[in-house]
């Protein structure tokens, strides 16, 4: 479900629809599209809008905003100066935006890194399990969560005019009852020995290895890409779109020049704890899935 409003500021007030229904809204699974809400570059910061900035290695720039600390970038000091400035700048952006939008979750994000995403999209080579214009939902394989939720906000910064184009899938709960016979059982001991072996940086758990399976099982069978119920969605440069990305099934298909904001939440701390990931999975399985 793409929600799309024109109405907008970076304050996150829009008129006629008010904080609870956002919330709602944004927590059953939609992605909320705000068509009209460009982030203004300088000319300087549209000047580094280029391949080249980003150091060898690295398919994004990071920024934490916490400790101050830039990654993935290369040039002179004034240019590392800039790129930080700039994403420093859209994390204080999107922050207020979030909060405006969503006052339930005021002292309740755990802020993550912001990225600068520089490379186009549908030429980028890589395995099917990190091809994301496959539909999947967002779990992260060494760092385990626990059932926190995953919000982001994206915006296209495009220089040139050009969409960003996903393909948004099927709600949740239908992806997970299609998925969840698939995924096999943890093993036992198995989380001890991925910690042991630092393939994760905690003990992965049951929750983790469901999500993990979720995203394998969808971005393998290619039957189920190309049948299940999708729809494509253009996002225009100068638009901002905000979701929950490890509930909404997405695909990054095509675009170049996206900024990114990441934020963590407890999943007790929604507005309705009832909707999130974590209990949906619970609920299907029978079981807890994280230690509470």
């Amino acid at each position: 479900m793409v929600i799309t409003l024109s109405e907008a500021d970076w304050s996150g007030q829009i008129p006629g629809l008010d904080a609870a229904a956002r919330t709602r809204a944004l927590e059953e699974g939609a992605v909320l599209n705000f068509s009209r809400l460009a982030f203004p570059l300088s000319d300087t910061e549209r000047g580094l809008l280029r391949t080249d900035v980003a150091a060898p290695g690295h398919k994004n720039i990071s920024f934490d905003a916490a400790r101050g600390r830039l990654a993935g970038v290369q040039g002179d000091a004034a240019q590392q100066a800039a790129v930080r400035g700039l994403l420093a700048r859209y994390h204080e952006a999107a922050t207020g935006f979030v909060l405006g939008l969503f006052p339930h979750y005021r002292d309740a994000l755990e802020h993550a890194p912001t990225s600068l995403r520089l490379f186009r999209t549908e030429t980028r080579e890589t395995s099917w399990r990190k091809d994301d214009s496959r539909l999947h939902v967002d779990a992260f394989p060494s760092r385990p969560n626990y059932g926190r939720r995953i919000l982001r906000v994206f915006t296209n910064i495009s220089p040139v005019g050009e969409d960003r184009v996903w393909r948004v899938g099927d709600n949740f709960e239908a992806v997970a009852r299609q998925m969840l016979p698939r995924i096999r059982r943890m093993w036992p001991g198995e989380a001890a020995v991925l910690r042991a072996l630092r393939v994760t940086k905690q003990r992965r758990s049951a929750y983790d290895h469901l999500m993990l399976g979720l995203h394998d099982a969808m971005k393998h069978d290619l039957a189920y890409q190309r049948e299940c119920r999708q729809e494509t969605v253009r996002f225009a440069a100068g638009s901002v779109w905000v979701c929950f990305s490890d509930q909404v099934s997405h695909a990054a298909m095509s675009g170049q020049f996206m900024m990114e904001q990441t934020y963590f939440l407890d999943p007790e701390k929604m507005a309705h704890p009832e909707l999130s990931p974590l209990a949906v999975l619970e609920r299907l399985s029978g079981q807890p899935l994280v230690a509470h």
